[in-house]
């Protein structure tokens, strides 16, 4: 699951500060009137087609999608709901995820084959695309990707304390409780403004911030949001687990975050048992394809393409020239 939270000193200034993440870039109808905004640039085939984790949107992708312009055509996209796409219609499932960005793509003319990558969530949904479409996709690079039975597999090693609480986040009405209070929209003073909006991240611009904050707050992400994540432990992960298990020889490169220490209140065992599921359910993913392979990143969170957005790079340049 993806989120925006892991600040840099401020000394730094903001990595990303492109204005086309302050306004809708193109807004692409998918049908009844409901558009989908894209971020496409660059030209060259295959097209690599970007795909970002729960709650997040094309922003994830700025450190990576203009080093792949220079050579290839390449789009990201804000999921219905997210950032400057209109309302979801429909539950924020990896299948409706899907049929929304194959239509946008296909309106945008930015024509198959395909590189599909895909961070957290995101990286269910690809397979999810590269499974249905699977004539038109050459290649996947999954970025620290989210698996169908991690729930399950990470729920069977808790401690009873946290197995009481599991579905806790699922049950938690509290930012659509304050949309509705708002009116349609989270106001500033509201006590949950920080937990459901956020705040200013110092890797994004001022004007970054305020169009994410500002959209963020609005009941149609807020609504996009819990749909996504109720989906994502129940549809979502069904749908992926339906895909096929065998891609052939298709490149499949997959990118884990380096093991990382435990948190307050979790023994080194259990931290252990985390990293070790974690990575096996990324070598399953690998091991679909003849050339699989999964890279654990060192100096990286689960924010590998804000963390170390070189390494992403690197890995859909091997999928492009594996699939050349």
């Amino acid at each position: 699951i993806s989120t925006l939270a892991t600040a840099q000193p401020a000394s730094v200034g903001p990595l990303i500060t492109d204005p086309v993440y302050t306004k809708p870039d193109q807004l692409v109808d998918v049908g009844g009137g409901r558009r989908l905004n894209l971020h496409c640039r660059g030209t060259g085939s295959p097209a690599v087609i970007f795909d970002s984790g729960l709650y997040d949107s094309s922003i994830a992708w700025a450190l990576v999608q203009p080093a792949i312009s220079k050579t290839n055509a390449t789009c990201s996209y804000d999921r219905a709901g997210m950032a400057f796409s209109d309302a979801a219609t429909r539950p924020g499932t990896a299948a409706n995820d899907v049929d929304d960005i194959h239509k946008a793509l296909q309106i945008a003319h930015i024509k198959p084959p395909y590189v599909v990558v895909g961070h957290s969530a995101g990286g269910m949904a690809v397979r999810v695309f590269a499974d249905r479409y699977r004539d038109e996709v050459v290649g996947m690079v999954v970025v620290d990707g989210s698996h169908e039975d991690q729930s399950s597999r990470s729920k069977a090693i808790a401690t009873p304390e946290a197995k009481l609480h599991w579905d806790d986040d699922l049950k938690d009405t509290t930012c659509m409780d304050a949309v509705k209070a708002g009116k349609g929209e989270i106001p500033k003073n509201s006590p949950a403004y920080k937990k459901c909006v956020g705040e200013p991240d110092a890797r994004f611009s001022q004007a970054i911030n305020d169009a994410s904050l500002a959209y963020s707050a609005k009941l149609k992400y807020q609504a996009a949001a819990a749909s996504e994540l109720k989906s994502f432990y129940g549809a979502s992960a069904d749908q992926t687990r339906a895909t096929r298990k065998d891609f052939g020889d298709m490149p499949i490169i997959v990118l884990t975050h380096a093991p990382r220490p435990p948190s307050k209140g979790v023994t080194q065992q259990l931290q252990d048992q985390r990293t070790v599921i974690w990575e096996q359910m990324h070598n399953e993913i690998a091991a679909m394809s003849t050339h699989g392979v999964n890279e654990i990143v060192p100096r990286a969170g689960h924010l590998i393409n804000y963390d170390r957005p070189e390494i992403v790079i690197d890995a859909i340049h091997q999928a492009l020239a594996v699939a050349a």
